[in-house]
């Protein structure tokens, strides 16, 4: 078992005829949308302030269904006004559907794709 390599280490060894390794980090790769042959994709968005909200309008606009998350902004009741009026403007600029799940949590549909207010609760 070989042990694990820090940042910018070359492991050299039995590998070594085929040139040296390097660590890649995975979080600044650009990876391709993954095709799913879905209608519409789930992301999750962290927002830090408003401005956050105008990367979030090609994503709507695609078709996907964005959970907000809003914890950073949760204590600025200033902030988190401005981030749900943002929202609220783009739900309906793009003709979709906006509720907040908690203080923290905001979900925002597409066109063609209704959010049920309604809470199940217990059995169903």
């Amino acid at each position: 078992m070989s042990p694990l390599l820090k940042k910018g280490q070359i492991r050299r060894g039995r590998d070594s005829q085929k040139g040296p390794r390097r660590f890649v980090d995975l979080n600044k790769l650009k990876m391709p949308e993954p095709d799913t042959g879905a209608s519409s994709i789930v992301k999750v968005a962290d927002i830090n302030d408003h401005q956050d909200v105008f990367m979030l309008m090609n994503y709507i606009s695609s078709g996907s269904i964005l959970l907000v998350n809003c914890e950073s902004i949760s204590s600025n009741e200033i902030e988190l006004k401005k981030v749900w009026n943002s929202l609220k403007e783009a739900a309906e600029d793009y003709s979709g559907d906006i509720a907040a799940l908690s203080k923290e949590f905001i979900i925002l549909t597409p066109k063609g794709i209704t959010i049920d207010r309604k809470r199940l609760r217990g059995s169903f």
